[in-house]
């Protein structure tokens, strides 16, 4: 049986910290599963690392859906969260069309939205609703217009508000929030406040859990890396060199090796071909 919320707070309350990465497919999925991941993101990034975009805004809804369904097929045990993408719960009856979406034809077990008191009313309706909701605050992707590509809550005032946010949220009925680029001390401080889990990224170490990119996390992100990116791996080398190795032996006719071929008989295949 997949991961449930109940079993996110009770993994707080027994102190056991959360890991959770990014998925954006079936294969994904798979192998995050046998490595004992217990919860996936499908993100809104996949507009990013999967399509090619700048930002997260140009997702659909059906980008989400379609990702989502792929992941939650390979997910195993762990608990699927599906970010609901730019503008899709604005209100209520859109949030609840989205999230319906997301559960019935992508199969996740939990929707993500970004935002504090103005979103509290839609998580309240969809939790009523019986659809599990997970939080993020902090930096918040789809705003990066309005807030800017920065740390955030730095100042006394924004932390303050950024406290009554994560308890709106959970008075709300969220399962647990991800804290974004946000200080380390003040992310601590949240994560003692609340009840339910804090899931960090580039938040420190006094979160309840982590998550990461796939991408940035396996070494396949071109560029510019974030600096809260933990880097474990460097497979974007491993495949662009196994692809070379093999470029090269399809130019060199060594690839496929003779005893690779199917055999058949020769006066067969002449007799077949009209040649003899």
């Amino acid at each position: 049986m997949p991961i449930t919320p109940a079993d996110l707070l009770r993994m707080k309350q027994k102190g056991e910290r959360i890991p959770m990465v990014t998925a954006y497919d079936y294969s994904a999925a798979r192998i995050a599963a046998r490595a004992g991941i217990p919860l996936l993101l499908v993100g809104d990034s996949l507009g990013m690392v999967m399509h090619g975009h700048g930002t997260t805004l140009p997702v659909t809804l059906d980008d989400m859906v379609r990702h989502a369904a792929a992941v939650t097929r390979g997910s195993g045990d762990a608990m699927v969260v599906g970010d609901l993408p730019f503008l899709t719960y604005a209100n209520e009856a859109d949030a609840v069309t989205a999230s319906r979406r997301m559960l019935a034809e992508g199969s996740v077990h939990c929707v993500k939205l970004e935002g504090g008191a103005a979103i509290a009313p839609i998580v309240r309706r969809l939790t009523e609703l019986g659809v599990p909701v997970m939080g993020h605050l902090g930096f918040t992707p789809q705003s990066q217009h309005q807030i800017g590509l920065r740390v955030q809550a730095k100042q006394a005032a924004a932390a303050k508000q950024l406290l009554e946010d994560a308890l709106l949220l959970e008075a709300s009925g969220v399962c647990a929030i991800v804290l974004e680029l946000v200080p380390a001390a003040l992310a601590k401080a949240v994560s003692e406040r609340l009840a339910v889990p804090t899931i960090g990224i580039g938040a420190g170490a006094g979160c309840d859990g982590q998550v990461q990119v796939w991408h940035d996390l396996l070494g396949l992100t071109e560029g510019k890396v974030p600096r809260h990116a933990g880097r474990y791996a460097e497979l974007g080398e491993v495949i662009a060199a196994a692809l070379g190795r093999y470029a090269e032996d399809v130019r060199a006719g060594v690839f496929p090796k003779p005893e690779q071929d199917a055999a058949i008989d020769p006066q067969e295949l002449q007799r077949a071909l009209g040649e003899g």
